[in-house]
């Protein structure tokens, strides 16, 4: 009869044990799972932060007037949340006519889609040519100042809102890199506010004035294994005129070609770096109303809308040469030239040469002391200088 008794406890101790094993393993796993996961919170992340940027100010002497200039200083802040995900941005603080300007240059998203292809969304340094997103910097640009055409009032656009495309690839012992991008685009000054300005193209084109986008891109091509030489083609177009307007209807052309090639010289123990680029845009003709005439003010006028400029510069660098002195010092020569369109009130015809000896204090301080003279005819407002006569300029320039 004990023996009856005791079986059913024996079996009822061993079930006992089995829930309080699994209910123990159920815990331990559990405890294990939360552990991982808190290694995993616990780990350090892959985002980064850098600051970097540069800044310049210096001395310009004119035929009509001598000032202490620039005090620019242009910060530029890149984040990587990880290894394929980036946002880049450049903002520009500069003393301009006794106020500060507050610019906001470039301001993007990147993603890396492969190893050699890019995605950029926001603001975006275009890469019409070769100056604006490889040479702009103070500290790069190996002059005092830009050449004609380009920069604040050029006719070449420097940065636009939209989507790019960009990436790089090997034929062979030769290489291409291309950018293929959809923008707002730039903007007709259709001479209502100011009419002095009508037939210009605009490049702050935000919120967009019209439906329309501008499509454009960048094919340059590498054909030497060195790398050395890259040639360049550019092109966009797009619909300019507000949509609820006469000119809606307007389009523009932009087109460029340009040739970097940096070598060394043995013979001469320098590096040899020449860069040229010609640039055209041609826009609708269209009809513009003459504020001018005060007989009629319905009167309008016309104009072939037709803008070109080029630029064409060379520097040597005595880089392989025993002396610390000697290989720090750089010189340099540019000619540029401007053509805007006959008959409107904006039309130019200039050719600027400037020379440069720049002392490299390291690889990215340079002090420029530079000479430039300028000729030609040009329409501007009254109050304002001339871009026409010689300068001598010098400024010190650093990158950080």
């Amino acid at each position: 009869m004990k023996n009856i008794l005791i079986l059913p406890v024996i079996l009822l101790f061993f079930t006992i044990n089995a829930y309080s094993q699994n209910y123990d393993n159920q815990k331990f796993e559990k405890m294990s799972n939360d552990i991982d996961s808190l290694k995993e919170l616990s780990k350090p992340g892959k985002s980064k932060f850098l600051l970097r940027g540069y800044s310049h100010s210096g001395l310009e002497i004119t035929e009509e007037n001598t000032s202490f200039v620039g005090g620019s200083f242009n910060p530029i802040f890149i984040y990587k949340q990880s290894d394929r995900l980036m946002f880049e941005s450049e903002l520009e603080f500069e003393l301009e006519d006794r106020n500060l300007n507050i610019g906001l240059e470039y301001a993007n998203i990147s993603y890396l889609l492969t190893k050699s292809l890019t995605v950029r969304f926001g603001k975006i340094l275009l890469p019409f040519g070769i100056f604006v997103d490889r040479m702009h910097p103070a500290w790069v640009d190996k002059f005092s100042s830009k050449p004609l055409g380009v920069g604040h009032g050029g006719i070449l656009p420097g940065s636009d809102i939209g989507i790019e495309l960009r990436g790089a690839s090997y034929l062979g012992s030769s290489k291409i890199n291309y950018s293929l991008y959809v923008m707002n685009g730039p903007r007709l000054n259709e001479g209502d506010e100011e009419p002095d300005e009508a037939g210009q193209l605009h490049y702050d084109n935000f919120p967009d004035n019209n439906k329309n986008k501008a499509i454009g891109g960048r094919l340059g091509f590498l054909p030497l294994s060195n790398s050395s030489l890259e040639i360049g083609f550019s092109g966009m177009y797009g619909k300019v005129g507000s949509g609820n307007s006469q000119y809606a209807d307007v389009a523009s052309k932009l087109y460029a070609i340009d040739i970097s090639y940096i070598q060394n010289l043995p013979f001469m123990q320098s590096v040899l770096d020449i860069k040229t680029r010609y640039s055209g845009v041609i826009t609708d003709n269209a009809d513009y109303r003459d504020y001018d005439n005060l007989v009629n003010p319905d009167a309008m006028y016309t104009f072939t809308n037709q803008n070109s400029t080029t630029f064409a510069q060379i520097a040597i660098r005595p880089a392989m040469v025993n002396n610390k002195i000697l290989r720090s010092f750089e010189i340099a020569g540019r000619y540029s030239d401007l053509l805007t369109p006959e008959g409107s009130k904006w039309a130019s015809n200039l050719n600027q040469w400037e020379f440069s000896l720049n002392y490299w204090l390291n690889w990215r301080t340079v002090f420029k002391l530079s000479y430039r003279t300028t000729e030609g005819e040009v329409e501007y407002d009254e109050g304002t200088d001339s871009p026409v006569g010689k300068a001598f300029l010098f400024h010190w320039a650093i990158g950080f």
